[in-house]
């Protein structure tokens, strides 16, 4: 049974994600600041943590650090749940390594259905590895064992939903893919107002390919319908 902690000082909130997650098979371990958060994360190991940013004493931001920093917590799936919606935030929290952003007030069959596709992700290896798709196109190989990406000789580590969004892009090239099928395909929804959210993630692919392409960013955005992979 995947366990999963949920670190948020709003303990009605807190409780609301608890009943909801459990009703649906989880098992479900709760803190209420960021340093009960961070020693429940060590204690018990969890398959996901949901956690909260504006919390006294540790934020969250603070607790997603130490997460990734610990050599048993580094894999562990991140969906920070926050009142905060700013992209300077949401651009934060994915450099530290989050996986997954959702804004308060939010939809609980929504949190249900990211849950599910951040713990699908984590449970298996990229379906690149395990079916026959095309992992090599000119200066570009994909390495989904290691969610990189290989441009000539520079390779760049990327996090799954990245990896996930650039390969969508990848087994598509020269074909524009939509924002709603890569919300259907990445997460497994298609909320009309979560474009942002790919917007996000694009953003902080593009400058993770920068860096090792010579500044070429290789996603072109279709304004109005979607991007495409620009070789």
């Amino acid at each position: 049974m995947n366990k999963i902690l949920v670190v948020d000082d709003d303990r009605a909130i807190n409780e609301l994600i608890k009943v909801n997650l459990e009703l649906n098979g989880y098992s479900v371990v709760q803190a209420f600041d960021g340093i009960e958060g961070f020693a429940m994360a060590k204690q018990e190991l969890p398959s996901l943590v949901i956690l909260d940013i504006m919390m006294p004493d540790v934020d969250g931001f603070t607790v997603a650090q130490r997460i990734r920093m610990n050599p048993e917590l580094k894999e562990t799936p991140i969906l920070m749940l926050t009142a905060l919606s700013q992209i300077n935030d949401k651009v934060k929290g994915f450099d530290i390594g989050v996986d997954d952003y959702l804004v308060k007030p939010f939809d609980m069959e929504e949190l249900k259905v990211r849950v599910r596709a951040l713990l699908k992700r984590s449970n298996q290896i990229p379906e690149t590895a395990a079916v026959k798709e095309l992992l090599n196109y000119k200066e570009i190989t994909l390495l989904p064992e290691i969610y990189s990406v290989k441009i000539y000789d520079k390779v760049a580590k990327l996090t799954p939903i990245e990896f996930d969004i650039f390969n969508l892009l990848f087994q598509n090239h020269g074909n524009m893919v939509s924002s709603a099928k890569i919300l259907k395909e990445i997460w497994g929804y298609e909320p009309d107002d979560d474009v942002e959210t790919i917007r996000v993630h694009v953003r902080h692919l593009r400058s993770k390919i920068a860096k090792i392409s010579g500044e070429k960013k290789y996603i072109a955005t279709i304004y109005g319908g979607g991007y495409k992979l620009d070789i």
